[in-house]
């Protein structure tokens, strides 16, 4: 294996350690028709299957990475949960105090 492509993985695998596997999961749509037997019906019968993804809310956003700011697609929940660190918005024409 070339340096090149170990140094490719190591730096995926880095990404993918902080930010979690931003792939989209496979599963299943399914259509059914009828109505609910508890709300008096016959019961609900499948009428199809078909497969779909599940893709992750991804946003692009400006994250803190090692001290420097670089722009991710991260996604949402870990936005909301607080596990990335946003980089602090500075007023270019604030005076300092003191």
């Amino acid at each position: 294996m070339s340096t090149l492509k170990k140094n490719k993985r190591i730096k995926r695998a880095k990404l993918e350690e902080l930010y979690g596997d931003l792939k989209p999961v496979g599963g299943n749509s399914v259509t059914q028709r009828g109505k609910a037997k508890y709300l008096g019906g016959n019961g609900r019968q499948t009428t199809g299957v078909s497969k779909r993804k599940f893709k992750r809310n991804l946003q692009r956003i400006r994250v803190v990475e090692n001290g420097a700011v670089v722009r991710r697609r991260v996604p949402v929940s870990l936005i909301r949960s607080g596990g990335i660190v946003k980089p602090q918005v500075v007023d270019p024409f604030a005076v300092p105090e003191g």
